[in-house]
């Protein structure tokens, strides 16, 4: 019987160094985010109009037809937006929301009053009637009356259908001298320029993170600025109002706009300069964070407010900005990590020396740094109690397999001789990374990548082929061996999707090329031995 072999002394070093750079990533990463961003100040704190929703609370949504906020949930909102800003924008007459124009009264604000269209023919009679009964009673409080929002953009109404229901609220209030407009973005005026005609001013939506050329941070005001003038050309003579723009603080990268608090604070701050220096009307979206759009956009539609959920504002108009203020959660995270994975080994004979201990906790810090920052993703990710669950258990596997992984190479590193890991658990990770690279591929546009849960599995899984000898090794099987050559392609195809421009599909095609490559290695070397063992026998 031969010896146990030990890692070569060329193999060894790269072992430590992959664990070391993990481990320094972790603490990088939590670092930088806890770093105050100097940012340029804002002339000031108010703000000309906003988007009012008052969906914020769990469970409520206006895809709920039977949702109704109350009079007294209103005033409580309003009261305190009026202390930064002069008018809010309503997008529906329906839940309670017609009441808006009345309590802006009461605290001196003005309304940009919405009037919501669908595909529904009776939904919409409905609002029409309710809108021209509104706006006819507090006439000296709309500032605009806006019928249809993106409605053309959803491809819910025809373009002649629309202008009917515009002529028949302009037609209504003509006497109460009462504007009224459309809301669309920019590019759908000038793909239905008869709209113009019919309306008193042009309302467009510029939303530099949502456009089909998503524009980076740095280059957003730019690009705003840009738009706006091509619009004043465009329609000549008539007078053009910005009626969304804003920035997300949460959700996923694309391509080079990232949705960051930071990001979100420099482009309101750029934009209020540039608004004050144009004398531009405006709206800016949104005030609440909205929970519910996180159904229909993924995390990055619930998080475009000027305030959280719990009426705070999220960042100051002056001042530096910090991404994640308790950022040391994270370094405290990695420390328990460490002092877990070391108890993890304290009773293994082949753990107990300096070098595999050594290894234990630095695998530890560098897996639960990566937890962590799954975990904070899941406060912004998760809707409801059943994803918090789902995701909790997922965070859980990928601990108990780290720490799984994390024995064996430590051993290894000591010069131990164990069984490769258990192939199950690998195949179990490169079939859920497999499917959400189909979901990446097919259908990404409002998916986050995570990042945190799946890279302590794919180092893991490559430290760990990288550890072990010819002498010790079989070929994968065949699913791993067909999966190790899709999942590179799959998440080449999505840096391809972002055109290389979104550094978190770089990241994710990492993973892949971590989780493949541990195959790859495993099968060249059994590849090579079953050569060898052929030769020989030959011989």
């Amino acid at each position: 019987m031969s010896p146990p072999s030990s890692p070569s002394s060329r193999v060894a070093p790269i072992a430590w160094l992959i664990l070391i750079l993990a481990m320094l990533c972790g603490a990088v990463w939590w670092w930088r985010i806890g770093r105050p961003v100097s940012l340029p100040d804002a002339p000031t704190a108010r703000i000309a109009c906003v988007s009012y929703a008052p969906f914020r609370k769990p469970g409520e949504t206006p895809l709920d037809p039977h949702a109704f906020i109350s009079p007294e949930r209103i005033d409580a909102d309003l009261k305190a937006l009026s202390e930064r800003f002069d008018c809010v924008r309503t997008y529906s007459q329906g839940f309670g929301l017609n009441a808006v124009p009345a309590i802006a009264q009461k605290y001196g604000m003005k309304v940009l009053m919405g009037i919501w269209l669908g595909r529904d023919k009776a939904f919409n009679e409905r609002e029409v009637t309710n809108g021209i009964a509104t706006a006819k009673a507090y006439p000296e409080v709309i500032r605009g009356v806006i019928v249809g929002n993106e409605v053309l953009l959803r491809g819910e109404q025809s373009p002649e259908a629309l202008t009917g229901y515009i002529k028949q609220v302009r037609d209504a209030l003509h006497d109460e001298h009462v504007p009224v407009t459309y809301a669309d973005v920019w590019e759908f005026w000038l793909r239905y320029p008869q709209i113009a005609d019919s309306v008193d001013y042009i309302t467009i939506h510029i939303l530099p993170y949502w456009e089909d050329e998503p524009v980076p941070p740095q280059d957003a005001l730019q690009h705003v600025a840009a738009v706006y003038a091509r619009m004043k050309a465009r329609f000549a003579g008539r007078a053009v109002m910005i009626g969304e723009t804003g920035w997300p603080s949460q959700g996923r990268p694309r391509r080079q706009a990232s949705a960051s608090l930071v990001n979100e604070a420099r482009y309101l701050r750029d934009f209020l300069r540039y608004a004050g220096s144009v004398d531009m009307p405006y709206n800016v979206i949104e005030a609440f964070d909205q929970p519910w759009k996180r159904d229909q956009e993924g995390t990055v539609g619930g998080y475009w407010g000027i305030f959280d959920v719990n009426a705070k504002p999220k960042f100051g108009m002056q001042g530096p900005v910090t991404e994640e203020p308790n950022w040391i959660v994270g370094w405290y995270a990695g420390a328990a990590g460490a002092v877990l994975f070391l108890l993890t080994g304290f009773w293994r004979r082949e753990l107990g020396n300096t070098s595999s201990r050594i290894a234990l906790a630095i695998a530890g810090f560098a897996t639960a740094t990566s937890i962590a920052w799954q975990g904070r993703r899941m406060i912004f990710d998760c809707r409801n109690q059943l994803e918090w669950v789902f995701s909790g258990l997922l965070c859980a596997l990928a601990l108990l397999s780290a720490i799984y992984l994390a024995r064996r190479i430590a051993a290894r590193l000591a010069g131990a001789s164990l069984h490769l890991p258990d192939r199950r658990l690998r195949f179990l990770w490169m079939f859920g990374l497999a499917f959400y690279d189909l979901l990446l591929v097919f259908d990404g546009r409002y998916r986050d990548f995570p990042l945190g849960l799946f890279w302590p599995s794919a180092v893991g899984f490559l430290i760990a082929s990288l550890m072990e000898t010819r002498t010790n090794c079989v070929v994968p099987m065949v699913e791993e061996r067909f999966m190790s050559c899709v999942l590179p392609l799959l998440a080449a195809v999505v840096v391809a999707q972002e055109v290389g421009l979104n550094p978190s599909t770089w990241l994710w095609l990492g993973v892949n090329l971590a989780t493949a490559g541990a195959v790859m290695i495993e099968w060249r070397r059994a590849v090579r031995l079953q050569a060898h063992q052929a030769q020989a026998a030959h011989q």
